[in-house]
């Protein structure tokens, strides 16, 4: 906008407030166009001294962020007043409490979260952008409106960020693919995601984006002429039928654009699906799905369709409102050309989102909507509690997915995000169903846990009452919800294991004429070479520290002591006959991947993880695996622009590490051995087995059982378990 006079200015303003209420998707009433005209005169009046780095007067763009509510996104008058007074407090003399007192309690909340956001990007803290984005998101609490406002607001930025310095252009924009677009595209805010990602990109990638702007423009002729000739071959059949129409050709955004040149490796030229082709349809809400169907049959008449690009949002709508069926069809001079097929109704949703799809629900309908939506998003916010950046990556695992519908054995229909396993369809079913999983049918067969669910599955889950979760359940479980869970009860188990090992403790230690106090509890943690008490008491609880090393602390706490009388300061040895290699540190290797693998790797110098610290694995082009902590400055750029070679990394405790021990028996065959074998493991020693083999001969038996265990402690004491059991003769360890 040039320079304008002051007198210029106002008019400008007053043009665009009769613009705001001329636009505005939902229907207005005059208590609403009240409600707007005050928010109005109140940015005007707090903004009036205020400029953009433009140079225009900064009310505009509270303005522009209300027509984009209005309009684009086709919000009620709340949400357009929110947005004309979302930096009012912010960045002026009014108060919430005045806003409270002249718009009520709605308007201030979201203001209010809107000023949250604002005054984030005020810190300058490591894994920023993941911590603003985890806290915006904790503001859903309060309402939904709260983002979706400011994603318009970061989108008239994005559409106005020439005046801006180049570092601030780019961090912006990468700042705005990483959260902002994904967000959008979760909410169902399509043509914002669509703008959103090109505009980062011509920040991000300027050379790119204008090659690939120039190409379009230049072939825009051929373009329109290849969607002519694709239209005309189809128009005659939807005459036919007496179809009332519209048929619009596009070309896929330059973002989109650029993705498919990336994946495929090929050049501009080169990229064959580049078009979209829209069919929107009039039809009442009786016939919509047999038009659409009607549709797709004279598409596929004329061209011929990929199977496996049809997709079908009509019969099960995406959790966001949108409704369509989209096929690939082999068009005219062999090019792939994506058909949508949508009625004027199901248009309107996926250009408005989901103000649209309210907007054919009424009153308390409408609240069930949004409230239904939300909860939704309460699955990745109750994992809101760990670290920012592991949040992020947590939220943008169900941002990203794309969904996955399954039945329960009764035939309802359940929305789970693509790649969520058996144990996620638990805890989606209810926590208490999750935490007592013991096994899970999928199609009527018995598969295990980490198994991948496909659309059409029919899932039946197998509880127990004895059933509980373990560690390897967070390497199954693939959803944020199912993977809270599962971590607060092993948590908890923890608890329980260290409540039993402190009275195991108290009582050896008495025997040892040591009482347990914290001093003596200090003492141990250093010598064992532990974090903290609870550390202590469950390795003692599980039989890490074993009876002979509680022995050899006592004997140097003791020796100390003495020494203590003898004044003679010297520093407690660890005693010569401990293994010192079995004095673990807590967190002392480091693994990678789903499967925990031990891989070779180089700690990064710009953060120097240490043992114990939250890490990534980031894959590098000539170091191997270089280590980062998640706090790192770098941590968020190479999360966001080389996803595709990062490797989840943990520091794993090796004292509690588990192994494989193979133990062999023979003895004389007799009738219920073998149950009582494996009750006496499982049952009374609370142990894992992995593999069972038993043969009888000559009323002698020879078996062999693959142990899970954590330490040659567990498994002696499970072998003179064994010894007991009348019949058997000899149990060794292969």
């Amino acid at each position: 906008m040039a320079e304008l006079t002051l007198e210029q200015e106002n008019k400008e303003i007053a043009k665009q407030y009769k613009e705001l209420l001329r636009i505005s998707y939902q229907t207005l009433t005059d208590e609403d166009k009240k409600l707007i005209r005050s928010a109005f005169d109140v940015a005007v009046d707090a903004h009036k001294d205020q400029r953009r780095k433009s140079g225009e007067a900064y009310v505009f763009h509270p303005i522009a962020v209300a027509k984009i509510v209005a309009s684009e996104i086709g919000l009620d008058a709340i949400s357009i007043a929110s947005a004309l007074l979302h930096d009012v407090v912010e960045d002026t003399p009014y108060t919430l409490d005045d806003i409270e007192r002249m718009f009520g309690e709605t308007v201030a909340r979201i203001v209010n979260g809107l000023t949250k956001i604002a005054h984030l990007n005020k810190d300058r803290n490591i894994s920023q952008q993941a911590e603003n984005f985890r806290k915006m998101l904790l503001t859903l609490h309060d309402d939904v409106r709260v983002i979706i406002i400011k994603i318009a607001d970061r989108y008239h930025n994005m559409l106005t960020m020439d005046s801006m310095p180049e570092h601030k252009q780019v961090k912006i924009a990468s700042e705005t693919l990483y959260i902002y677009a994904p967000l959008a595209h979760r909410i169902g805010l399509y043509n914002i995601k669509t703008h959103l990602e090109d505009l980062s990109l011509k920040y991000t990638e300027p050379n790119v984006y204008n090659d690939i702007f120039n190409k379009i423009e230049d072939t825009e002729e051929e373009q329109e002429q290849y969607i002519e000739n694709f239209s005309d071959v189809i128009r005659k059949s939807l005459n036919k039928e007496g179809l009332s129409y519209e048929i619009k050709g596009r070309m896929k955004s330059i973002f989109s654009i650029r993705r498919k040149m990336k994946k495929q490796n090929v050049p501009f030229e080169e990229v064959y699906d580049k078009f979209a082709i829209r069919i929107i349809y009039k039809s009442d809400r009786a016939n919509e799905k047999f038009i659409a169907w009607k549709i797709y049959s004279i598409v596929t008449d004329h061209f011929t369709p990929n199977p496996v690009r049809l997709r079908d949002w009509i019969t099960s709508p995406k959790s966001t409102g949108y409704e369509a069926l989209h096929i690939t069809v082999m068009g005219p001079m062999g090019r792939w050309v994506e058909v949508q097929i949508r009625s004027e109704r199901m248009h309107e949703i996926a250009e408005k989102g989901y103000a649209a799809h309210f907007k054919y629900k009424h009153g308390e309908q409408k609240e069930q909507g949004i409230e239904q939506w939300l909860n939704r998003l309460q699955e990745a916010l109750e994992s809101a509690n760990g670290n920012a950046v592991d949040f992020v990556e947590e939220f943008k695992l169900n941002l990203y997915s794309k969904e996955i519908f399954v039945f329960t054995p009764t035939g309802d229909l359940k929305s789970l995000p693509k790649g969520a396993t058996p144990l996620d369809f638990a805890f989606h079913i209810h926590t208490e169903v999750g935490m007592k999983t013991r096994g899970a049918k999928v199609n009527g067969k018995l598969v295990p846990l980490n198994t991948k669910l496909s659309s059409g599955d029919q899932v039946e889950i197998i509880t127990s009452e004895s059933a509980k979760p373990n560690q390897n359940w967070l390497d199954y479980a693939h959803t944020a919800r199912a993977r809270a869970k599962i971590k607060a009860s092993l948590r908890e188990e923890k608890k329980e294991v260290a409540e039993e090992g402190k009275e195991i403790l108290r009582r050896k230690l008495k025997s040892q004429k040591v009482n347990l106090n914290e001093d003596v509890v200090n003492k141990m943690v250093s010598y064992f070479k532990l974090k903290t008490s609870l550390d202590l008491f469950f390795r003692v609880g599980n039989g890490a520290i074993d009876n002979q090393k509680i022995k050899d602390f006592t004997s140097s706490y003791n020796n100390a002591f003495l020494s203590f009388f003898k004044n003679k300061i010297r520093k407690s040895p660890v005693p010569e006959d401990i293994n010192k290699d079995e004095i673990t540190p807590k967190y002392d290797m480091l693994v990678f991947g789903a499967e925990e693998e031990k891989l070779s790797y180089k700690l990064s110098k710009c953060c120097n993880p240490i043992p114990g610290d939250n890490v990534f694995g980031f894959i590098s082009v000539n170091d191997g695996i270089k280590v980062h902590t998640k706090t790192c400055p770098n941590a968020i750029s190479l999360q966001s622009n080389y996803a595709y070679r990062i490797i989840s990394a943990k520091w794993i405790d090796s004292s509690q590490e588990e192994f494989s021990a193979d133990i062999e028996l023979t003895g004389i065959d007799n009738l219920g051995l073998v149950n009582e074998i494996t009750n006496r493991i499982s049952e009374q020693l609370h142990v894992n087995m992995r593999n069972l083999n038993f043969s009888a001969d000559g009323g002698t038996f020879k078996g062999k059982i693959t142990l899970v265990v954590k330490n040659n402690t567990i498994l002696n004491k499970i072998i003179n378990n064994l010894k007991q059991i009348n019949g058997i003769d000899k149990v060794t360890r292969i």
